[in-house]
């Protein structure tokens, strides 16, 4: 796995994984269920993915959504490109809604809303939270062939 996936606490953070992608539990919750999804290659530029990783891209956000929807009922979802520290193609992914969200004692009201995420007010998860919300969005990923 390359250097930005494990900055994001990969294997202890890894939701699902896919040919080309990865998804993993943001450590830091912008809002509750915010995710890293991350291309498996080196690639810095994302028009540098072979176009195998494009076409797994919709299966991979399908299932994100999915199991989002069912953990968070959030109301709207932003996918962000922010790679301007962590340089390997990833988005971060912010399951959107008006006021808070609680899974499993884990409480995060989303700050920005309705406007763009607050990145500086998040919740900096613990090794015991992270674990509970991983198995949480495990449980309620769909399943494939």
């Amino acid at each position: 796995m390359n250097e930005t996936i494990q900055k994001f606490g990969y294997p202890a953070t890894e939701v699902a994984t896919y040919d080309h992608w990865i998804v993993l539990l943001r450590p830091a919750q912008v809002t509750l269920g915010s995710l890293i999804l991350a291309a498996k290659s080196d690639a810095t530029a994302f028009p540098d993915l072979p176009a195998e990783a494009f076409a797994e891209l919709a299966q991979a956000t399908r299932d994100i959504e999915t199991a989002l929807k069912a953990v968070v009922e959030y109301e709207k979802i932003n996918y962000l490109m922010l790679m301007m520290v962590d340089r390997h193609v990833h988005f971060h992914v912010f399951p959107r809604y008006n006021g808070e969200r609680e899974v499993r004692g884990i409480d995060v009201a989303d700050a920005g809303w309705p406007k763009t995420p607050d990145l500086g007010k998040a919740l900096t998860l613990d090794a015991a939270q992270t674990q509970r919300l991983v198995t949480c969005l495990k449980e309620h990923w769909p399943q494939r062939g």
